[in-house]
C-alpha cells in the first residue's frame, strides 16, 4: 500500500497566505484552483520534496463553519531542511514571528520555530525521520 501525508490548512485570506508562504518560507506554487468567485478553493505549495494543501476558509467548507483560530489548534507542521540557519535568516529578514530561534537539540537536530501570518505554528529542523 502506497501512502503519504499532506498537511492541509485553511486561511481567512488564502491569497495573502500563499504570497506570504512563498515570500517568507520559500514555498513554490504547484497549483491553485479557484471558484467562479475567484476565491482559492484548493492550492498546493511545495518546499523541496514536501507539499502542503490550503484553501480559503468557507463556512460551508470541509473544515466547518468556525473561523480558523491557530491559537486554538494543538497541531503544528514540521519541515525537514538541510540549512536551518539560512531558512531562519530569511524568515527573520521577512518579518516572521519566530518564537524559537535555531537551537541544537540533544537528539541531533538543529531547529527553529515560527508562526505564519495567521498564527499557524511551523517547526523547521534537520531531523529527518526517514533517515533514521
Amino acid at each position: 500500500m502506497k501512502s503519504n501525508i499532506f498537511p492541509t490548512l485553511r486561511y481567512r485570506d488564502a491569497d495573502a497566505a500563499i504570497a506570504w508562504l512563498e515570500d517568507v518560507f520559500g514555498f513554490e506554487e504547484k497549483a491553485v484552483h479557484r471558484g467562479d468567485d475567484g476565491v482559492v478553493h484548493h492550492a498546493e505549495l511545495r518546499l523541496g520534496d514536501g507539499l502542503i494543501m490550503l484553501g480559503q476558509h468557507r463556512p460551508d467548507g470541509f473544515f466547518g463553519e468556525s473561523t480558523p483560530d491557530a491559537d486554538a489548534s494543538p497541531a503544528a507542521i514540521y519541515v525537514v531542511l538541510e540549512d536551518v540557519d539560512a531558512h531562519h535568516a530569511r524568515a527573520v529578514e521577512k518579518g516572521a514571528d519566530v518564537f524559537r530561534h535555531p537551537v541544537d537539540q540533544d537528539y541531533g537536530s538543529r531547529d527553529y520555530a515560527a508562526r505564519d501570518l495567521e498564527g499557524n505554528r511551523w517547526s523547521f529542523g534537520t531531523y529527518d525521520p526517514y533517515a533514521q
